[in-house]
């Protein structure tokens, strides 16, 4: 079968598509032929060496896939059906704790795989109808945008949301806003992304490069309020505006570090003065992403994939990420049959 090998982090030249045998699912696992997967920043992070890894990991932390096999101790699943799986393969339910946070496609072998042997509970079934390029979207992208923003923020109807930019979070976060009745603003430097960031339904749009201070921006299209819930993506770059854009009594969700991980102490009075509340999202567990594939199965969200590679050509989708030349998701295809 092919795989794909970081022989050492550090650099995308570092990525060798390898052979090797299939492996034979233990008592209590099942085996997957994975089907696809998809990029997001934290697989970049990993093959570029800024998340540690063990030379020789197989990287990607998304998979949409069939049953081939089972163990004899498995119980819930059968072959034939098809999974996605889960980022926290250990994390079932309940609050979070360092013994379960063990993660795929870094502390563990991932899922830039034709086959993979995981125990049964590390898996969920995939949304109903949905094809194995957009089930494979979900297990961070989606399920990130998920906890956000309805299980940390508990978004309601006609509340206000704000996304930056367009990637696969901000994107799931836009769809799941209007999807619940929510006003959508999203920031962008792209006038081509801006037009299809409206076309999927946000309400108001943002150039972040024409508007500097776009935190200024976003209350004066909300009279001066604020809104409900920001997605935070960009880091220590966006935060400072992402505060000055919230509401009395907001909320941001922490997700990303795009524009680098550091924050100016000047925005920490703000955050208290306008009791803020802040949540660090890092996708969820087992049980939330139940719960999303059950939402998602009663919605006519489809996950928005721009641009589809190979396994075989993994760095250079990669540089497409690099370049910011997508908009949603990039669909990784390791079984196309």
């Amino acid at each position: 079968m092919r795989k794909v090998q970081l022989s050492s982090p550090g650099g995308l030249e570092n990525l060798n598509l390898v052979n090797s045998d299939r492996p034979t699912p233990l008592k209590d696992q099942i085996l997957i032929k994975v089907s696809a997967s998809s990029l997001n920043f934290h697989d970049l992070l990993v093959a570029l060496g800024n998340i540690p890894s063990d030379d020789g990991r197989v990287i990607l932390s998304d998979c949409a896939g069939e049953v081939v096999e089972v163990g004899p101790d498995v119980t819930k699943w059968s072959v034939g059906d098809k999974i996605i799986s889960c980022c926290y393969p250990h994390w079932i339910d309940g609050e979070p704790e360092y013994r379960l946070m063990s993660f795929i496609g870094d502390n563990e072998d991932g899922y830039a795989t034709e086959y993979i042997a995981i125990s049964e509970k590390s898996v969920t079934a995939m949304p109903n109808g949905w094809s194995m390029q957009e089930a494979a979207t979900l297990p961070c992208a989606g399920l990130t945008a998920w906890h956000a923003l309805v299980e940390r923020g508990q978004l309601k109807a006609g509340q206000t949301v704000l996304i930056q930019g367009s990637g696969g979070v901000s994107i799931f976060a836009l769809q799941l806003a209007k999807s619940m009745g929510a006003t959508v603003i999203a920031t962008s430097s792209s006038e081509e992304k801006m037009a299809k960031l409206k076309e999927l339904g946000a309400d108001e749009v943002i150039n972040y490069k024409k508007d500097i201070a776009w935190g200024k921006a976003v209350l004066a299209k909300t009279n001066g309020i604020g809104v409900d819930h920001v997605v935070e993506v960009g880091g220590g770059g966006t935060f400072s505006e992402s505060v000055r854009a919230t509401k009395l009594g907001g909320h941001i969700a922490l997700i990303g570090v795009l524009s680098g991980p550091s924050v100016s102490e000047i925005i920490l009075p703000r955050i208290f003065m306008k009791q803020i509340t802040l949540s660090g999202v890092a996708m969820a567990n087992h049980q939330s992403q139940l719960a999303m594939v059950d939402y998602l199965n009663s919605s006519d969200i489809r996950p928005i994939i721009s641009d589809s590679f190979d396994l075989a050509d993994l760095p250079a989708a990669f540089q497409h990420q690099i370049a910011n030349k997508h908009f949603g998701k990039i669909s990784i295809t390791i079984d196309s049959q």
